[in-house]
């Protein structure tokens, strides 16, 4: 007598249902941190949220990848940090999908591991070669399908204009960020790598989150935006925060290390740091602004209050007014070092 074999239940069984998936209390505002979780980043200063993806941009050449990679190693828990900020590690594999020139992508790669992590990377790291089967636009499951497929928490979309083919149509923008959203509502971490615009207005190096190549639903919908300015092959550019989920971070000038394929920051204008020099004189928001950005405009000094600000929050600084700085005879707020304040 055969003995009767249990149903196997099918995907679509298994699958939670589609229109309760997404469904939770209204208590869940008081359980979600005010600070985004950071999956690189510290406290405020958050580069990548969890649950939101990481938009990086440049024109070709600028290091993208290179940087891509750096948070891959971080990822795989085979580096801690990434230009100071720690990269939370995953113990699940990574999906790096090398769809734009594959072969230069594995090349840089391939400076930036060693033999000794080849386990970790036969393990835990998927490398697909070439264009999705679907266009990932015209699909909106199809991104967390293929992480589901290879078992990975964590996709690096290398880059988009392969991953969706049209992207300066709205609705293919907005069609690409639904696929996203549904990735990243499923617990499924997203890094995306982009272009911007070959010049910013009057023939100038694209700067803003206009120079994003593409439909504006393409960055309205990342959780953060980072853009790398300078031209292909320089060893050093800069880094701007675009957008942010917390605090702004940077502007941060980088040199990249083409032998290792490893990036440092230099000359970075830390605020602690400034409040440091400045001793009893204390920091304005202005003086901050003018160390961070050359000549500010009122934008770039409300960022740098902002940030001094944060060290308050954070127990770092003390904030006094002073008469001797004012603003339209009004006293401006000074910051100062805790063990400074009269």
């Amino acid at each position: 007598m055969t003995a009767a074999v249990a149903a196997v239940p099918t995907p679509a069984a298994r699958r939670p249902d589609p229109w309760r998936a997404g469904a939770h209390p209204g208590s869940i505002i008081f359980s979600t941190p005010e600070q985004p979780p950071a999956m690189w980043g510290h406290r405020g200063e958050v580069l990548w949220a969890e649950g939101e993806s990481l938009l990086l941009v440049g024109t070709p050449g600028v290091g993208k990848t290179t940087l891509a990679g750096q948070l891959l190693r971080g990822r795989l828990g085979l580096s801690d940090d990434l230009l100071g900020y720690p990269i939370r590690a995953t113990s699940s594999r990574v999906l790096y999908l090398a769809m734009d020139r594959p072969g230069q992508v594995v090349r840089s790669l391939r400076r930036q591991f060693h033999h000794t992590d080849e386990r970790v990377l036969a393990d835990r790291l998927v490398i697909w070669k070439g264009p999705p089967p679907v266009d990932l636009a015209q699909d909106d499951g199809a991104l967390l399908r293929l992480a589901e497929i290879h078992g990975a928490d964590t996709v690096v979309v290398d880059s988009l204009k392969d991953a969706a083919v049209g992207l300066t149509e709205d609705i293919v923008g907005a069609a690409y960020n639904r696929a996203r959203q549904v990735a990243l509502a499923a617990g499924v971490q997203v890094l995306e790598l982009h272009h911007t615009t070959k010049r910013g207005p009057n023939g100038a190096k694209p700067t803003a989150l206009a120079d994003v190549y593409g439909s504006a639903w393409i960055t309205a919908g990342a959780g953060s935006v980072l853009m790398l300015i300078g031209d292909a092959g320089d060893p050093v550019v800069s880094m701007h925060h675009l957008k942010q989920p917390a605090e702004v971070v940077g502007p941060l000038t980088l040199q990249h290390d083409a032998a290792h394929g490893s990036t440092t920051v230099v000359g970075d204008t830390d605020p602690r740091t400034l409040l440091r020099a400045s001793g009893a004189r204390g920091v304005t928001a202005k003086t901050l602004a003018e160390a961070l950005f050359g000549t500010p405009d009122r934008n770039a000094i409300e960022k740098a209050r902002r940030k001094l600000d944060a060290l308050v929050r954070a127990g770092a600084a003390v904030k006094v007014p002073d008469p001797s700085h004012t603003s339209g005879g009004t006293p401006e707020s000074v910051y100062v070092i805790p063990d400074k304040a009269a």
